[in-house]
């Protein structure tokens, strides 16, 4: 029998487990046993699926049931990065293909209206996928202010050079989310914009004065700072701390995420396997967690470097603990506001009909 604890442990034949703070990913379409065994020992928060893990929907449905299986926790949750356009990993012939939020940027600017209908039904249709093969978490909306000549990794994953426009359209992806109950993961926390250079290959840096930063860099992240999960960014700020990328940075991340931003939800990181953090992988999980993170995200796959940058982690901290609790808190409510007012609609066409 299975049963919740407190302080990070759940208690399964009378065994005390306790809850590991990463994310980890997994090698392929099924698990090895090595990874099944892994993972019931380590315990992790949660999981992350991949190109490389997703072929057809039983197939899915099939990993994201023995992920779960591995920790005994049906609250488990397992996240993906399907943003539409060039960022998916559910892709066809076994998937339909959705426009990246560039697109629906574009068809906001032209008619808001319009542009609001677009985004509700690429996160109808994305998340209907998900739910459908276990699948309960999307990292996305992107915040990030579009910005001329900077990095072609971020292309038209961002919504718009104007900071209103992206607040608009990230409200309106985090509440149908949560309706469609998918947790939302908003980034790249604090701002991830204006970057030159690509972070999984090299250290990128943002000359930016924290007064232009303020006015449109963090603008959409202050209008979404009640969002569940937010996910931070590898940036380093130099007008802020400009000896450490904000994963390392304590100043980045409770001086501006937490003060500043006023963010409160789950905090994760981005990647540690990208090559802009430097040291070795059980140095980098410290020094994140250390810097304010609440959950470590690791998605390179195996099981040697897993095994590795989980030697020494703590368990997860009350903090991180009562925001995940939270965050399930905000799904079931939104998700039980939306079952009324379809409710309330399915009445109101009964009694027109004849």
């Amino acid at each position: 029998m299975i049963s919740r604890k407190t302080k990070g442990h759940v208690s399964f034949c009378g065994r005390k487990m306790p809850i590991k703070p990463i994310i980890l990913g997994c090698s392929g379409l099924t698990l090895t046993e090595r990874e099944k065994t892994f993972f019931r020992e380590t315990n992790p928060f949660g999981f992350i699926l991949f190109e490389r893990n997703c072929g057809t929907s039983s197939q899915i449905r099939a990993l994201t049931t023995a992920l779960r299986d591995c920790t005994k926790r049906s609250d488990t949750p397992i996240f993906i990065d399907q943003e539409g356009g060039r960022v998916t990993r559910l892709k066809p012939p076994n998937w339909p293909s959705l426009p990246s939020m560039g697109e629906i940027g574009r068809a906001y600017k032209k008619n808001a209206g319009l542009g609001v209908k677009a985004m509700r039904l690429h996160v109808s249709a994305t998340a209907r996928m998900l739910n459908y093969v276990g699948i309960d978490g999307n990292c996305t909306p992107l915040l990030d202010v579009f910005f001329k000549k900077t990095s072609s990794v971020m292309g038209r994953r961002r919504f718009s050079d104007d900071p209103e426009i992206v607040s608009a359209l990230g409200r309106v992806a985090v509440e149908a989310y949560l309706q469609e109950g998918v947790f939302p993961v908003i980034k790249h926390l604090p701002g991830h914009g204006r970057v030159q250079a690509d972070p999984h290959r090299e250290v990128t840096a943002v000359d930016a004065s924290l007064e232009e930063l303020q006015g449109l860099d963090f603008k959409p992240f202050m209008d979404l700072k009640d969002a569940p999960i937010g996910m931070s960014c590898h940036i380093v700020f130099h007008d802020i701390d400009p000896a450490n990328p904000t994963t390392f940075s304590r100043k980045v991340n409770q001086e501006i995420i937490r003060d500043m931003i006023g963010f409160d939800g789950l905090l994760m990181t981005d990647d540690l396997a990208m090559k802009a953090l430097s040291g070795s992988l059980p140095e980098i999980a410290a020094k994140a967690l250390e810097a304010g993170a609440d959950i470590l995200l690791y998605c390179k796959g195996q099981i040697n470097k897993s095994h590795e940058i989980c030697e020494g982690l703590p368990d997860i901290s009350e903090a991180a603990l009562k925001r995940w609790h939270r965050a399930l808190k905000l799904r079931k409510e939104t998700q039980a506001e939306e079952l009324v007012e379809v409710g309330i609609w399915k009445q109101t066409v009964d009694s027109l009909s004849c």
